[in-house]
């Protein structure tokens, strides 16, 4: 019955409809509509393959462990997606800050070049036939916004802290203060915005040796989080049987959820701890 409850509940979600954003219009070329189309449907396809996931380390819980094993399950499942797109997030904004990089060197060497700002973005953006090569899409599609506003004559600070996904958000941001501080005080655009392409150069080379530098402590986390399993392995070889007591008992099937709940709460903190230390 567990089993099919949880089977109707993932079946729900699935059908759940999709939010509205979804609906609005891509960028008007052929080439940003496919590429904003493509990454919609990966965040969806990646939202979706979660849940199934989820519904699926479910079902094989509860018929392994009954209904403790279930939500044991579901809960490392869970615990397991969390970790995966939080590596999927960080290379992403690794990405996204190394192509901003490559981006402002182009716009920095237009500008000094006697580029209008408005043109300097838009060389910077690349055209819809040929984009600069190493450059996410969500930089040139927020390099292209600001272009806009540049040549219409609109607040550019405010399009670059409203442009881009959330990984690129702190990157932009620091690209919209020093628009800001030459407009209002007439620093020249081109000196302030190397200095954020070089600051943003040392950024990722030092967050790139932090992760190498905790590879170390990831992995004793890793062996920590492991260790129950270790446990009970070597306690079904002596003899003691704790799958049966965990497995087929109401007070194993609790402490079966419980532990499971404290050992991923472990891992998520271990987690956060190693994430603290790198810069953003």
């Amino acid at each position: 019955m567990l089993s099919l409850a949880v089977a109707a509940l993932a079946g729900g979600v699935l059908c759940w409809p999709a939010r509205a954003g979804r609906n609005r219009l891509p960028e008007p070329h052929p080439r940003g509509m496919r590429a904003h189309v493509v990454t919609a449907r990966r965040s969806w396809a990646a939202r979706r393959c979660g849940l199934v996931l989820l519904a699926l380390a479910a079902a094989i819980g509860a018929l392994l462990a009954g209904p403790g094993g279930s939500l044991a399950a579901a809960i490392l499942a869970g615990t397991a997606t969390v970790h995966w797109r939080a590596g999927q997030d960080r290379r992403a904004a690794a990405t996204a800050a190394t192509g901003l990089s490559d981006a402002l060197g182009v716009l920095v060497a237009e500008l000094r070049a006697g580029a209008h700002p408005g043109d300097a973005l838009r060389a910077a953006a690349g055209t819809p036939a040929e984009r600069p090569p190493g450059v996410p899409f969500d930089v040139l599609r927020a390099l292209a916004a600001a272009a806009a506003a540049a040549s219409l004559g609109g607040n550019v600070p405010t399009v670059l802290r409203s442009a881009g996904p959330a990984p690129l958000r702190s990157w932009l941001d620091r690209l919209a203060d020093a628009w800001s501080l030459a407009d209002r005080y007439g620093i020249p655009l081109a000196d302030l915005l190397d200095a954020v392409r070089s600051d943003t150069e040392h950024r990722v080379r030092f967050a790139t040796e932090v992760q190498a530098r905790l590879a170390g402590p990831r992995a004793s986390a890793s062996v920590l989080a492991g260790l129950p399993l270790l446990g009970l392995a070597l306690g079904q070889a002596v003899g003691a049987a704790p799958l049966r007591v965990l497995c087929q008992t109401s007070v194993g099937q609790i402490l079966l959820v419980i532990g499971t709940g404290l050992a991923c709460a472990g891992v998520q903190w271990s987690a956060r701890l190693v994430s603290g230390a790198v810069p953003a």
